[in-house]
């Protein structure tokens, strides 16, 4: 696979796994402030925060993308990611 043909799989790659972390985040937080003591965060400062392990996301795949699978910002191995996939 070419650099060109992967660069568009890798920018989906990278901000589908963004985009999800930020959910993720996002979601954990208000659950969290709703149910304990814990953690005490408005709607608006529960947003702000889950930007942290997203823009951190960004940052892990970049890595990956150096690491792994052409293609992919995943940190396996191209042999353990095709090994994993059959």
């Amino acid at each position: 696979m070419s650099q060109s043909t992967s660069a568009p799989s890798l920018l989906a790659d990278v901000a589908e796994r963004t985009a999800l972390t930020y959910v993720e985040a996002f979601l954990g937080l208000l659950l969290a402030a709703a149910t304990t003591d814990v953690v005490d965060l408005s709607f608006l400062q529960s947003a702000a925060v889950a930007a942290i392990p997203a823009g951190l996301t960004v940052v892990k795949s970049a890595i990956g993308s150096r690491l792994g699978q052409v293609g992919t910002a995943s940190w396996l191995p191209a042999k353990a990611d095709r090994d994993l996939r059959l």
